[in-house]
């Protein structure tokens, strides 16, 4: 089969669409970073907003931003999203609810807030948040990850447990902390933290390894992949291979430290990575099957990720001709790719083999 994949529009006219989740009958739920979450019908048309959110405090990078359905959505019709919260003043943080989607499609019910990123603080950067289900032996475990990123200009606060920052975080689907959590117990360490030293992870996935995959955007380079392992130190902002912007050292600039982990991974220039995907299917042929795709803003096209014994061995740049920035990217139920593109006049596309 033809390794040249062809992006056909499913839908456009999305304003700066961040996710997308897959609902029975071919229908798709997608997130806009503005604060609406809407339902595109398997022909393309865009359903009204749905009714229901919570506010959301839109503005630079934060707003609506990552969705999945719950692994039971058939029976349940559970969402779990994640947005940028507002509190006191300008201050905000990065917060994940659940909530039930109505029969009708047409708003969220039962909304409930089961985690808010601490401390709130006034930025409009880096919020991170994507949500990945856990499973156990193939099967959801009850519980959720989520990606937080450092806020920028708090980013000493990821080399701490007494805050959110820069963290990766699990939680039971009802907001409590499984009692597993590496740090449950450990006085000033706050027990959701799973793993630390992060920058700002928009992109995060179960590998078919059985592990949880996720990279984190860097500063001038040093894009990370990572799996993150319980109470490990990821490193940032101590060490990293890339440099501030304007070319000065991270922290002790250095690339490495003991005690802090190495990524499988990294893209030094940046890419800009957000979104990330495991192909499991065999619809694209053998070659691609079990490869990991990333999308890359700052390039504007989908990376395929090419693995063999836990190292990435080549990567492809697909999908250049599409022209807007890859926020996220998705295998469906019909095993196809799908990818949406953060711009004002974003787009939903099925990514097709030739």
């Amino acid at each position: 089969m033809a390794q040249t994949p062809k992006a056909q529009t499913v839908a456009s006219g999305l304003q700066h669409p961040w996710a997308v989740a897959f609902l029975p009958e071919g229908r798709f739920l997608v997130t806009e970073r503005p604060g609406r979450m809407r339902v595109v019908e398997p022909d393309g048309k865009l359903q009204p907003p749905l009714q229901g959110l919570p506010e959301v405090m839109a503005g630079g990078q934060g707003g609506l931003l990552d969705v999945i359905t719950d692994a039971d959505f058939a029976r349940n019709r559970t969402v779990y999203f994640c947005f940028s919260e507002p509190g006191k003043g300008t201050s905000n943080s990065t917060a994940l609810a659940r909530a039930r989607l109505s029969d009708d499609s047409k708003r969220l019910t039962d909304v409930k807030v089961i985690f808010s990123q601490q401390p709130k603080y006034s930025s409009s950067l880096h919020f991170g948040c994507r949500i990945v289900e856990r499973r156990v032996d193939g099967q959801p475990d009850g519980t959720l990850f989520m990606t937080l990123g450092d806020r920028f200009s708090r980013r000493d606060d990821a080399q701490t447990l007494n805050n959110h920052h820069g963290k990766v975080i699990r939680v039971g689907k009802d907001g409590s902390v499984p009692k597993d959590n590496p740090f449950v117990g450990q006085a000033g360490a706050l027990p959701e933290i799973w793993s630390y030293g992060h920058r700002n992870g928009q992109g995060a996935t179960w590998g078919p390894d059985g592990q949880l995959w996720m990279h984190e955007h860097g500063a001038q380079g040093g894009d990370e992949i990572n799996l993150p392992q319980p109470g490990r130190n990821y490193g940032w902002p101590q060490i990293s291979h890339g440099v501030n912007y304007g070319g000065s050292p991270v922290g002790t600039g250095k690339s490495a430290a003991p005690g802090m982990e190495q990524p499988l991974h990294h893209w030094t220039l940046s890419i800009a990575p957000s979104g990330m995907a495991f192909l499991t299917s065999d619809r694209y042929g053998p070659a691609w099957q079990g490869n990991l795709f990333v999308g890359s803003l700052k390039f504007q096209y989908l990376n395929r990720i090419e693995l063999k014994d836990g190292k990435v061995v080549a990567e492809h740049k697909l999908l250049e001709d599409v022209g807007q920035r890859m926020r996220d990217v998705r295998q469906g139920p019909d095993g196809l790719l799908y990818v949406v593109t953060d711009s004002p006049n974003g787009r939903l596309i099925r990514v097709l083999p030739l």
